[in-house]
């Protein structure tokens, strides 16, 4: 009878073994799909970037460097930039020294000098500050060389017409994610790009991220920064996992929820870049992907070849950094791209 069950045992722990086995070779991701399409679509993407991807509650699971770039070296993230500063702005809602409802007049008064007396930090950050602003990248990027500091461009905004009342209409551009930057130095009375530094950069070991401009003009929290694949990765991450990184509360879960709430509908949506065609808007990112009016996929798409995601159905980050300026946005290619990467992670969405 004993030889019977330890026969029976042994058997047991063979098939379990077995399974167990056959599970993490299944799990074993076949990365070649992904590695060939990058190889057919290397030039049109700019030739030299850097794709990365990593799955929730693991590691790093893909890194592709290809022609002269590396996930270390610095570029412009264009509005990538936007998703950064939208995460500033909620560690001060943590902290208690601001609320998205707060009205900007509270700390820029030029606001109420021109009568923009309703629009709140919430509306810039969703750009519905209903303020005329300019479409045209490279004339909006000229306009800003003239200023040297955020305090006089943001000034300047006050000053403008109003388009609409705020709050009716989606209107994308830099004018809103400036402003609540400007708030944000009134606040800490200190610069953005150091505050930034501060209080999310450096907890997060971003060493090689700055809003910091060379040639002493204005900073540009809506699309002024530069990073790495690397540091850019961990600010996903951070995102990924409920407001953690390394063990560290760098945002707490409400405001990560409130960074991922989509503001818009299609009815009101009167501008948008032509990556982000057909889709909503959350706080500096885009809804790439719904279901019941709640994002499953996010994106910050930057006009200077920055392609961040973060997917919460299939449970993974991903980031597209090129080392050249994109004259032309391929968001085919982007979602090509991300198709190839979802066959990888089962969904546990419905």
């Amino acid at each position: 009878m004993s030889v019977k069950r330890n026969y029976i045992c042994i058997n047991v722990i063979f098939i379990v073994a077995s399974l167990l086995l056959l599970q993490t070779v299944q799990a074993q991701a076949d990365w070649s799909s992904l590695d060939q399409e990058l190889k057919m679509k290397q030039k049109a993407m700019g030739n030299s970037l850097v794709v990365m991807v990593w799955k929730r509650g693991d590691t790093l699971v893909y890194k592709k460097e290809l022609g002269e770039f590396n996930s270390k070296t610095p570029a412009p993230i264009g509005n990538a930039s936007t998703w950064l500063t939208a995460a500033l702005v909620m560690q001060f809602v943590d902290e208690g020294k601001l609320s998205l409802d707060d009205k900007i007049t509270r700390w820029l008064p030029e606001f109420e000098k021109y009568g923009k007396n309703y629009i709140t930090l919430r509306l810039c950050l969703s750009h519905m500050t209903g303020i005329s602003d300019e479409s045209k990248f490279l004339k909006k990027l000229f306009e800003k060389k003239k200023f040297s500091s955020l305090e006089d461009e943001v000034n300047s905004f006050a000053a403008r017409e109003i388009r609409t009342n705020p709050g009716t209409d989606f209107w994308y551009g830099d004018i809103g994610a400036d402003i609540v930057g400007r708030v944000l130095e009134v606040v800490a009375k200190k610069k953005f790009d150091v505050l930034i530094k501060q209080k999310l950069f450096n907890p997060m070991t971003m060493r090689k991220s700055s809003f910091t401009t060379l040639d002493a003009s204005a900073l540009d929290p809506s699309g002024g920064a530069s990073s790495t694949a690397d540091d850019y990765m961990k600010f996903l991450v951070m995102l990924l996992n409920n407001g953690t990184y390394a063990g560290k509360q760098i945002l707490s879960e409400a405001s990560v929820k409130e960074l991922l709430q989509i503001r818009t509908n299609s009815s009101i949506i009167k501008f948008a870049p032509k990556a982000a065609a057909g889709l909503n808007y959350a706080l500096g990112s885009w809804a790439i992907e719904e279901a019941d009016g709640k994002a499953t996929a996010l994106s910050s798409l930057g006009l200077f070849g920055t392609w961040p995601v973060i997917d919460l159905c299939h449970g993974y980050a991903s980031l597209i950094i090129t080392k050249d300026l994109q004259a032309e946005q391929k968001p085919d290619i982007w979602k090509s791209v991300k198709q190839t990467i979802d066959t990888q992670f089962p969904s546990t969405c419905q």
